[in-house]
């Protein structure tokens, strides 16, 4: 991508959004509606409402998103017209667009006339088809991660983060995260103090605190219920109590070598690492729904000290318990 010149404060920016058959839903409508938020509060303020908005697809007969819900979209634009941000969706229907070639070459045509490109989920393999990712640090939805990196030997695919930038190329994990990296980019444009407007407005965090590891390991727990749903029930009422490799593999009716092996082919983590997180994830219910003083949590929940609490929180959520409270207790 050429450089272009960062556009002036009051200039009105347009801002395209590619749509293509059985996309995500929401990797439309939540950047969108941040960047309608945006121009809200400043029209409400008396101000010229910074984004031009326009999704754009293939065809003049609009799309059909995986939920079932048609968008109305205008026809791919033409490569010369100005353009400040190019969004890429992302959805179940992006490897059909990322082998379209009709996709393809629109984004890497539509880009050189961009001051910046972003992805959404999934889009991000689209904006690889194109080329447009080669050497540079990007982010997918958790379990695309691998896939991504397989499928493109030359990005630099980093699993954990919420959104990623790399020059004027933002690539954003799954879903939801097209809200965060939509408001990093009105925070770019307009300051933080219209960013954090819509935040609250939109009642999500202006910067979320952690990466999407944290999601993706819980989920994995979660999809292991049926062979060690049991086990995960025992160890939330026993969290203070011995969960050592032997005393896990006792409870499970296993050898530890076999209960090692075979709880790391169903979750993708050690029995110590998921311990740490039910521990956390039992930490943070209480932190947030009680007042019980954070030593005696940490004791409930079987880190013995404050500080094995800190620096657990720190690992997995990227940040302390002290502020884990402040943030999410009303």
């Amino acid at each position: 991508m050429p450089k272009h010149p960062r556009s002036s404060p009051n200039a009105i920016r347009t801002i395209e959004v590619l749509a293509f058959p059985a996309v995500q839903l929401l990797d439309v409508t939540g950047p969108v509606q941040v960047f309608v938020s945006a121009n809200d509060l400043v029209a409400n303020a008396g101000g010229t409402p910074p984004y031009r908005l326009k999704l754009v697809t293939q065809g003049d007969e609009g799309v059909m998103s995986s939920a079932g819900v048609a968008l109305t979209a205008s026809p791919l634009s033409r490569h010369g017209e100005p353009l400040d941000t190019l969004l890429v969706a992302g959805g179940p229907g992006v490897e059909a667009a990322a082998a379209s070639p009709v996709f393809v070459d629109w984004v890497r045509q539509r880009s050189t006339r961009a001051h910046r490109v972003a992805s959404v989920c999934t889009g991000a393999f689209l904006l690889a088809a194109a080329g447009l990712l080669e050497g540079r640090r990007a982010v997918t939805h958790w379990k695309d991660c691998t896939r991504l990196a397989q499928r493109y030997p030359s990005v630099r695919v980093e699993p954990d983060p919420i959104f990623v930038r790399d020059g004027p190329i933002w690539t954003s994990a799954g879903v939801t995260a097209g809200i965060d990296l939509a408001l990093a980019l009105v925070e770019e444009d307009l300051g933080r103090s219209v960013a954090l407007a819509v935040a609250r407005h939109l009642v999500v965090f202006l910067k979320r605190p952690g990466g999407q590891a944290q999601f993706s390991a819980t989920l994995a727990l979660q999809a292991a219920e049926d062979r060690f749903g049991a086990l995960h029930d025992w160890i939330n009422d026993h969290l203070s109590d011995d969960l050592s490799l032997s005393a896990l593999a006792e409870q499970a009716g296993m050898s530890e070598r076999s209960f090692s092996r075979h709880y790391a082919e169903v979750t993708g983590q050690t029995p110590a690492r998921a311990v740490e997180r039910l521990r956390v994830e039992a930490a943070r219910r209480l932190l947030s729904e009680s007042g019980t003083p954070v030593k005696r949590i940490s004791q409930r929940c079987g880190f013995g000290s404050e500080e094995t609490m800190r620096r657990s929180f720190l690992r997995l959520l990227a940040v302390t318990p002290q502020d884990y409270r402040s943030r999410f207790t009303f």
